[in-house]
Formats: C-alpha cells, structure tokens, sequence
C-alpha cells in the first residue's frame, strides 16, 4: 500500500481508532484482562475483538455484501463490552454491550443510523440464524469463527456445542 493510500485508510478509520483510545473503552478491556487472567476458556480481549473485526470484513466481501469497514471494526471493538455487567451483576453481555455502545458511539461522529446498526449487531451477536441484517449476520459469524477451538486445550470442558466451535481452519 502506499503512504497515500495508507494515510487515506486510516482517515477512514478514524473513528474506529476514536473508540480504541475511548478512556472507558480502555478501563473495560483493563478490568477484563484482570477477571480473566486465569479463565482457561476464551477471553474477551483485544486479540478476539480485532480477529472478529477481520473476519467480519472479508466475511462481508466474500458475501458480497456493501458493509461499511468502520461499522464493522466498530461494532466489533465492542461487541464484549458488556462481558464486564456480566461478570458483575449478571446482565447478559450482549444486552449490556449494546446500552456501552450506545454511550461511547454518542461521543463520536456516528449518524443516528449507524449507531443503531452497530447497538443491533451487538445486540444480536449471541443469535444465530436470526440476525435482522448483514452486519448482524457477519458479526455473529465471525465472533464465533475467530475462536481456535481446535486447539483449546479446554475444548473439552467448554459447554458450547461441538457445532457452535470452530474446529477447523477456514480463514
């Protein structure tokens, strides 16, 4: 890519980077990465948001579909925010994950309509077969593609059903 090209992307990106340095988006990946620490199953951390982020997009050109790019890095930064309600006090995570998103998109330049697609793909990452829309669908698939269950070593003990694991590389 050249510097043109480059320096054009990430004007484009430039509210996905908006929410990667949000100071509440900071404070939450912190206290996850501190309640997780010695979770042996998947963690909720900057590595599966951004592998969910990539797969979501070539999802989406490999379907076809006319996904904008920020919407999908953006819906995938904060698809688990809500796991720390979770933990907390037992709000299920894509609940509290769609009302954290609603609060850190207010502070940035995203149009009424864009914020509602990303809160419903958040809202919707835990339902499969039922999303409403493209980012939706893309967003569910990649969250649970971007996992290695194949080589977990706590791939046994995980209750998601062997047909939810990705137990092959496809991507």
């Amino acid at each position: 890519m050249k510097p043109a090209e480059k320096e054009a992307e990430s004007l484009r990106m430039k509210r996905v980077q908006e929410i990667f340095r949000d100071p509440e988006v900071a404070a939450c990946l912190e206290e996850l990465r501190v309640l997780e620490k010695e979770r042996i199953f998947c963690r909720h951390d900057l590595d599966h948001l951004l592998a969910t982020a990539r797969l979501a997009y070539i999802f989406s050109m490999e379907r076809g579909y006319k996904l904008n790019k920020t919407l999908i890095y953006a819906a995938a930064l904060l698809h688990d925010c809500g796991k720390l309600q979770q933990y907390k006090n037992g709000t299920p995570h894509h609940t509290a994950g769609a009302e954290f998103a609603k609060r850190i998109l207010s502070k940035y330049d995203f149009s009424y309509e864009e914020k509602e697609r990303i809160i419903t793909a958040i809202r919707e990452h835990r339902k499969s077969g039922q999303s409403s829309d493209e980012l939706s669908e893309v967003l569910y698939d990649a969250d649970k593609m971007s996992r290695n269950c194949f080589s977990c070593p706590a791939k046994e003990e995980c209750d998601w059903s062997d047909k939810k694991k990705n137990l092959t590389i496809l991507w």
